[in-house]
């Protein structure tokens, strides 16, 4: 009996250990989003050497696009919960799109593809024990990529 008391000692003292054991709960300190603004969450599972990765956060959302490069601008900003001191992250204004605006060969046809933000801010650390939350207006989408290290170190030449 004695021994079932301190997981939830450590629990309690240990709020982002506890957060990481509620999947779907670990959400709760997280603000609703305001309106015109959607809310997406993701976890990154745990990994050896967490401080060598990176997540890169993509924000956009699928158009309607010719053979031009398109692009959204924007800056990711990221905020803190207050009272947790926990980081989210809040695209204010996606700027656009914006295209390179060159002829087309004829007679190639519009496609559709998923046209991302560019801009700051969208490379983060890598951290499986909280949620990625990133708050993005409305008729937006949030996918992400994992950034690890290569296994073999390459040497650089001294000139």
């Amino acid at each position: 009996m004695k021994v079932t008391w301190i997981p939830v000692l450590f629990a309690a003292l240990n709020p982002v250990g506890a957060l990481a054991n509620h999947g779907a709960g670990d959400i709760k300190p997280y603000p609703a989003p305001e309106k015109g603004y959607q809310r997406w969450v993701f976890r990154v599972p745990p990994a050896a050497s967490e401080e060598d990765r990176k997540v890169q956060i993509v924000v956009g959302k699928m158009l309607s696009v010719d053979c031009n490069r398109t692009w959204f601008g924007g800056d990711l900003e990221q905020k803190t919960v207050k009272g947790w001191g926990y980081a989210y992250y809040r695209l204010e204004k996606a700027h656009g799109p914006a295209s390179t605006r060159m002829a087309c060969p004829p007679g190639q046809a519009s496609t559709e593809a998923f046209v991302s933000v560019r801009g700051g801010g969208f490379l983060q650390r890598y951290n499986s024990k909280l949620p990625v939350v990133v708050y993005v207006p409305e008729g937006f989408e949030v996918r992400y990529r994992v950034w690890a290290p290569e296994a073999n170190m390459q040497n650089a030449q001294r000139e």
